[in-house]
């Protein structure tokens, strides 16, 4: 077993969100086609940390995800809008217009650059 994160992908990912997760360390598991209770489990739903969706036709996966995992972080990156039955599941909804595939995997896995330290005095104490 692997302390990398997994995240199952659902949908065409035309931003290729699921490689820019790759990107910053996480595995990724696939669902192609309808998302049902056997595809969550055959992607690995139960032990994943992240559940990203990019359809939101397919919306009702989403509570089947969590019921399966309640731990999981819902995030769909859509244009359209998740329909009002699970807008309050997810944890994360944002468009592609809005921020690029690559932003929004640096702020789910963290790799985002930290802030700058604060400068240490000339005399190598931080101290004022």
């Amino acid at each position: 077993m692997t302390d990398q994160p997994l995240a199952v992908v659902a949908g065409p990912d035309e931003h290729a969100l699921g490689e820019e997760l790759a990107a910053c360390g996480v595995a990724i598991n696939r669902i192609e086609g309808l998302v049902t209770a056997d595809a969550l489990a055959e992607a690995g739903i139960a032990d994943a940390a992240y559940f990203v969706l990019t359809d939101v036709e397919e919306a009702t996966g989403i509570p089947v995800a969590k019921e399966k995992n309640p731990e999981v972080q819902i995030v769909t990156y859509a244009s359209r809008s998740l329909p009002e039955f699970v807008a309050t599941v997810a944890d994360l909804a944002v468009g592609p217009e809005l921020l690029d595939a690559a932003t929004v995997a640096e702020e789910l896995t963290g790799d985002a650059d930290d802030p700058a330290e604060p400068a240490d005095d000339a005399d190598g104490s931080s101290e004022p």
